[in-house]
């Protein structure tokens, strides 16, 4: 798909009424798929949508952590709106997740994230990201396991905050949890992503772009 796109909201198509995992569609609100730049060199992966999101239907909407994730992309320069805002104005860069529904009395069980991961995929390698924002554990466990040579558990998301790990073709910048992060972890996030990534050429880890 080309960068030129019509909506920021699920711009690929996906099937907004998927119905791959019975455990989860009775239980949801809305299928949650990604939202941004399908030109973005920056991606953020959190696991599941959260509360907000599950209802809204917008990636990192409608509650504390998307404001909380809306304030960190405003402070990067990648949102020219507001922190709580219903559908945010985003440039260079594209938020998604593991799994895109939400059951509000667990997380998603191992086969439902094996079900979504072609929806995941698909998305990385139409956008084909730089930097790569895994959120939380378990979705750094499945990207490392996918574009690294890590295994499940070989990196702890507590120490690796604001930190690269070098992918295959990319890199990885973890993030804790959003609705566990300190206002001190938030800003130690963004102030690596401004000195350490934006300070060089973060290209080079492709080696090209056409952009």
């Amino acid at each position: 798909m080309d960068a030129e796109q019509d909506s920021l909201e699920n711009p690929f198509s996906m099937d907004a009424d998927c119905r791959n995992c019975a455990g989860l569609c009775d239980a949801r609100t809305n299928v949650v798929h990604g939202y941004g730049d399908v030109g973005g060199e920056f991606l953020f992966v959190a696991e599941r949508p959260h509360a907000g999101a599950d209802r809204t239907g917008v990636p990192f909407t409608g509650d504390t952590p998307g404001e909380r994730l809306q304030s960190i992309l405003g402070e990067l320069g990648f949102a020219r709106s507001a922190p709580d805002a219903d559908e945010p104005d985003l440039q260079n860069v594209f938020v998604t997740y593991l799994t895109r529904c939400r059951h509000p009395e667990r997380p998603p069980t191992d086969e439902e994230v094996r079900t979504c991961e072609p929806y995941l995929n698909a998305e990385i390698r139409m956008i084909n990201p730089e930097i790569i924002v895994p959120i939380g554990q378990r979705t750094l466990d499945a990207l490392a396991t996918d574009y690294t040579t890590n295994s499940p558990g070989d990196v702890d998301v507590e120490d690796a905050h604001a930190t690269t790990i070098r992918g295959r073709g990319f890199e990885l910048v973890p993030m804790l949890p959003l609705e566990s992060q300190t206002d001190a972890q938030t800003e130690a996030f963004v102030e690596h992503l401004l000195d350490n990534v934006f300070s060089r050429d973060y290209r080079q880890t492709k080696g090209r772009r056409g952009r």
